[in-house]
Formats: C-alpha cells, structure tokens, sequence
C-alpha cells in the first residue's frame, strides 16, 4: 500500500528533469498523477510508459502554464480519474538567464507570465477545488537566497511565489490545506546544464556540502514528503533541498 493510494495529484511541468522525477515518485506513492508539457511530447510519453511499466497511472496533457485561461479545465481533467484532485505542484518554470541592464518588457512578461503570474492563479484554483487537507506545492529555486548576476528576473519570480506560497497558508490554514515551496540548489537538469557552463557546475560541485550536484530524484523525494500525510503539520515553509549548497 502506498501512502498517496486513492489520491490525484497535477504536476505542471512533469516531462522532464525534477518535474519527471516527482511525476515518478508520486505515481510510485500510488496516486493517480496529471502532469503538464509544453513541447517535450515524445519525453512526455516516456514519462508516461516508465510509470506504468513500474506499475502506476500517469496522464499528460499539453497545456502552458502561462495561459491562465486553461486552468479551470487542467484542474478539471486532473481530477477525473478519482473525481477530487488531492495534491498540486506548481513545477513549470522558465529561466532565462540575462543581466537586468538587456531585460526589456517582453522578455519580463514572458518570464513572469509562466513563473509568476500563471501559478497565482493555479494556486488560487487549486485553493477552491482541492478538499480538505489537501497539498500545494510550489517548486522554487536556492537562487531566491544565493542571488547571482543574470538571475534577476528569474529569483525575483520566484520569490514572489514562495511569498504567495506563505500568504496561501495562512488564509487557507483553516481547512487544514498546507502550501509549501522546495528551493532545490544545484541539480542535474536541463535547466542546470543549459545555463550553467563546466566551470560554474563545477564550483557549484564543490561548494555543496554533500560534495555532488542533486539528482532530480533528491527533489522528488522532499515533494513527496511534502504531499504525504507525514508533513501534515508543516505549511507556509520553504525547505532548500540544496545538498548544503547553502547553510
């Protein structure tokens, strides 16, 4: 028996990278888990086959996270195969890296369309549809306190989420719904690889205290905790699932 069996659960973002691994962890916990792409559809499908090859039940949908017209119908799709959505994780994010002297309007809007904007108002669907101790959690990023050159655009979209993550607890602490956000620190991904040369993943390597870069599946698995029934009295928290990249 797994500790998420009878659960829904909606994972924006769960193609690739940490959102495929929380995708996995949660199928394997035993909740049914809807999950989002946005142009990896054929890693979708892999994502897809390796939870049922293990065993669970995972369903993709095309839907960009930045289009708050397509969330009432996304909450409403995740919560079909048990007809109630019991866990969401706000994973999608787009991290353009670009000092703040070349951010220009469109480039704002676009990031803060899908980081920001987007998940606000999924948080506030989540907040009208999940039951009763439900679970929304909201991945961020170690860059929120380890503020770098070129992230500008993207840690102050996320701190606005961790920020909405505390504000949510405590005007939904009433019916026992926790929200919650991880800040992973350096973790092998194609968003870490993308933007960060050898060099840099390399200092970044040897700074973390457990001496390696995380692995998508050391996320998951704080997610997990975080949607299970153990984490029942921690809410409006932001655990840094970083290795020790910062202490």
């Amino acid at each position: 028996m797994g500790v998420l069996d009878g659960k829904a659960a909606l994972v924006t973002g769960g193609s690739r990278g940490i959102g495929a691994a929380i995708v996995r962890r949660l199928a394997a916990d035993g909740a049914v888990v809807t999950f989002t792409y946005l142009t990896s559809e054929a890693k979708a499908a892999d994502v897809v086959a390796e939870v049922k090859a293990a065993g669970g039940e995972a369903i993709a949908i095309r839907s960009d996270q930045a289009d708050v017209s397509a969330v009432p119908e996304l909450f409403e799709r995740a919560a079909e195969p048990t007809g109630v959505l019991d866990i969401f994780v706000c994973n999608a994010a787009q991290a353009t890296v670009v000092p703040i002297a070349d951010v220009t309007e469109a480039l704002y809007d676009e990031l803060f369309a899908t980081n920001l904007r987007g998940p606000f108002f999924a948080v506030q669907r989540a907040a009208q549809v999940l039951p009763d101790h439900g679970r929304v959690i909201a991945i961020s990023t170690l860059n929120t306190a380890m503020p770098v050159p070129t992230v500008g655009m993207y840690a102050a979209s996320k701190a606005g989420l961790e920020q909405l993550m505390k504000v949510a607890a405590r005007e939904y602490g009433a019916r026992g719904i926790t929200f919650n956000s991880v800040s992973p620190g350096a973790t092998a991904s194609d968003m870490f690889f993308d933007n960060n040369p050898p060099e840099v993943q390399e200092m970044l390597k040897s700074a973390t205290a457990l001496g390696r870069v995380g692995q998508p599946e050391d996320v998951a698995d704080v997610v997990a905790f975080l949607a299970g029934p153990d984490s029942r009295w921690i809410t409006g928290q932001n655990l840094r699932a970083g290795g020790g990249l910062l202490v």
